[in-house]
């Protein structure tokens, strides 16, 4: 199993490739960017074949990914990021009424989806969250994840096998893939947030999940969250 990326040094900033076609945008979020002394922006991508470059000759901490660019799309550079390395994570960035590709940039591999109109702050927030390790799905997004699954064609690929994990950890699982934070899920089953925390931990390494938004894709694909229709 591939061991999960470390979150990025304390003691210096995270390191940000910016790849949107929309010089505005990157202009935008590279002023925002260099007023916080934890993050820096390394370089900047025009399209996707720009960013799978400066993924591996810069080794960055986060992209922050535009989905709809010329030539390669940021899904497809978003697979080839996280295929080449566990070290770059994605956050994808994108104008959420436009784009239809929620499930598809998630299974790609990205650790974060965010939409344009969140607040700069918000996103900024998000690129420190998936540094770290962990991973966040907009709150507006979560939705259309869900009309992802309910919409999928029963000839969609199999999903994760969850035979080897206990009843409690199913328990967990179902509550992650339900939206609970740990102190959600340990309130709901009257344990301990270290303990709801360790549980998590547990089912990453025995799904063999990158981090905590895969985990709910995971419970969507085996049916323990049933999504609405």
């Amino acid at each position: 199993m591939t061991a999960p990326a470390a979150p990025a040094d304390d003691r210096r900033p995270v390191r940000v490739v910016l790849a949107d076609d929309q010089p505005l945008v990157r202009a935008a979020l590279q002023m925002v960017i260099t007023e916080a002394d934890d993050l820096e922006v390394v370089g900047e991508a025009g399209n996707g074949e720009e960013a799978v470059r400066l993924a591996a000759d810069l080794k960055p901490d986060v992209v922050v990914m535009d989905i709809r660019m010329p030539g390669t799309d940021g899904i497809e550079a978003t697979r080839l990021i996280t295929r080449a390395t566990d070290a770059t994570r994605i956050v994808v960035l994108t104008t959420f009424d436009d784009d239809d590709y929620v499930y598809g940039a998630l299974r790609a591999g990205a650790s974060g989806f965010l939409v344009k109109d969140m607040a700069l702050d918000e996103i900024l927030a998000a690129v420190r969250v998936v540094a770290a390790g962990d991973g966040l799905i907009a709150p507006s997004v979560t939705g259309r994840l869900i009309k992802e699954f309910a919409d999928r064609p029963a000839a969609a690929p199999p999903p994760r096998d969850v035979s080897g994990i206990t009843e409690r950890e199913r328990e967990v699982l179902t509550l992650v893939g339900g939206g609970l934070s740990n102190s959600e899920i340990a309130e709901r089953l009257t344990i301990s947030v270290a303990t709801a925390k360790t549980y998590v931990t547990r089912l990453l390494s025995k799904l063999d999940a990158r981090d905590r938004v895969q985990l709910v894709i995971i419970a969507y694909e085996t049916g323990l969250v049933a999504p609405p229709r």
